[in-house]
């Protein structure tokens, strides 16, 4: 089965990493999740990324918040995706974690998701997969129909009671 690396610069981004590794459980993927600090220790890193597709990874998910590197220089040095997730920071609110991210030369594109979207990231590992595993994919469409059943009943809920009921609640 495919597996995805989960790495984080530090470990004050575990709480929003965490949310990748528990979309990947619940889609029955298998995962590695490290913190690797790509300017303290980047002879670790690159034997991480070195090493990344015979640990067997499809996909790697790469968090950092400030000058974000982690996840542009996974990119560079492995060649299949690389989802990185901008940590929100107190400086700039994680618009440098964004931009750093986001704006890779051309060549070494980092799929982007939005500030602390850790979830999104892990979703996202499930359908870069789910293109070569029907199975996951089934799971995917299922996952989509529960969100819609949430929406539809709060809809409902809503309708029936009110906005001022449903704001209390």
């Amino acid at each position: 089965m495919a597996k995805v690396g989960i790495v984080m610069g530090s470990d004050s981004d575990l709480e929003i990493m965490s949310k990748a590794a528990e979309m990947l459980e619940k889609f029955g993927i298998d995962y590695d999740m490290t913190v690797i600090s790509a300017h303290r220790m980047p002879d670790i890193f690159f034997d991480y990324a070195n090493s990344a597709e015979e640990k067997g990874y499809k996909v790697i998910i790469a968090g950092a918040g400030g000058a974000a590197h982690l996840p542009g220089m996974a990119a560079a040095i492995f060649t299949l995706p690389v989802i990185g997730v901008p940590i929100h920071t107190k400086t700039l609110s994680g618009v440098d974690s964004l931009y750093s991210i986001v704006q890779m030369p051309s060549g070494i594109p980092v799929a982007t998701v939005a500030i602390n979207g850790g979830a999104n990231a892990g979703i996202l590992a499930a359908k870069i997969l789910a293109a070569s595993d029907p199975e996951l994919l089934a799971k995917l469409k299922a996952y989509k129909e529960e969100l819609k059943a949430q929406v539809v009943a709060k809809k409902e809920k809503l309708e029936k009671i009110g906005y001022k009921e449903y704001l209390k609640k």
